[in-house]
């Protein structure tokens, strides 16, 4: 009866929103390989401006196709937000840090945004700091640490690490904010309306790097200006897209703490694509990553679930006096 109880007062899984989830992380993780390597022909702001370009382009077509207007303008002010911080001021400083320091290590720097999300969403937008999700994101942000030390042997190129460190948490701040500035806005914008107009937004913050673009474009081997119009169209277009959708069917704490997947992902990406070949601790803190996600969205407890249903049923409990009874379920729900 107490399963009963506690599976009943489960919110159920919606699984479109943890598939959108899934496609956002693995091309966000293909974002700081693909950084790295345009990085290597384009400065920072001016990566910022292609992408972004590349990106806003997609996205005002899709809405064409689909006949979405202009946002609502309720909408606005969070779309102003997210533009100006997470799209545009996060993508910049991303890029320099990436020049600064390797892939993992800003993709374990990064990876401090998920807790600000966490804290600023249990505090601003009044979701709560459940036990799981803070023990999930304490397995996963060790993880990620272990994934960026075994990573970091100093920065590429001569790069200075301190620097790099620096920026990589400036873009974990203006990620953080631009999440929590989303979420409220999508009970007034559909997700690509959000996501299009906020992109454009950046893109109109970052045309002060237009005569670098140009400039640089002009001597760019034709691969980087592929992995340019590749972070517009995939990790911007689509990823962004897809997180929208996830984050107005979730809170912000759980959509941050699933982030943590990628320096795991990262790994993978840069051992495969870079020829980086990552060593026993590096897949160990990738294990631990990816466990704190399992944590913080349950899986763990559907696990555990499963084996109870396999078990034999224990001997019934005593019941519980009517005086009690609402306090049980209170600790049950905690």
């Amino acid at each position: 009866m107490e399963r009963q109880r506690e599976a009943a007062a489960r919110p159920p899984v919606d699984r479109r929103a943890v598939a959108a989830a899934t496609v956002t992380v693995v091309l966000w993780a293909s974002a700081f390989v693909a950084i790295r390597s345009a990085g290597r022909e384009f400065s920072p702001g001016a990566l910022a401006l292609g992408r972004l370009t590349a990106g806003s382009a997609t996205l005002l077509l899709l809405c064409l196709v689909r006949r979405e207007g202009l946002p609502p303008r309720a909408a606005w002010p969070g779309i102003l937000v997210s533009g100006l911080l997470w799209f545009g001021v996060y993508n910049v400083v991303l890029n320099w840090g990436e020049q600064e320091v390797d892939a993992g290590t800003a993709a374990m720097v990064v990876n401090v945004g998920p807790i600000l999300v966490a804290l600023l969403g249990g505090w601003l937008l009044k979701e709560g700091l459940p036990g799981r999700l803070l023990a999930g994101i304490a397995v996963s942000f060790s993880g990620a640490v272990v994934v960026g030390l075994s990573l970091s042997d100093g920065g590429p190129d001569g790069g200075s690490a301190t620097l790099g460190v620096a920026l990589c948490l400036l873009a974990a701040v203006t990620y953080a904010v631009g999440v929590v500035s989303q979420k409220p806005t999508l009970r007034h914008g559909s997700p690509l309306q959000v996501t299009a107009y906020s992109c454009l937004v950046g893109t109109v913050a970052c045309l002060p790097f237009a005569g670098r673009l140009a400039g640089e474009l002009a001597d760019a081997p034709l691969a980087a200006t592929l992995d340019m119009v590749y972070l517009g169209v995939f990790p911007t277009a689509l990823a962004f897209t897809t997180w929208a959708y996830a984050l107005a069917r979730t809170s912000a704490g759980k959509m941050g703490a699933t982030t943590y997947a990628a320096p795991a992902l990262v790994v993978l990406m840069s051992w495969a694509l870079l020829g980086e070949v990552p060593g026993p601790l590096t897949l160990a803190g990738g294990v631990l990553c990816l466990a704190g996600v399992a944590v913080s969205r349950g899986g763990f407890a559907a696990v555990r679930a499963r084996i109870a249903r396999r078990s034999p049923a224990p001997a019934p409990a005593a019941p519980v006096p009517a005086a009690e009874e609402p306090a049980a379920e209170a600790a049950r729900s905690r």
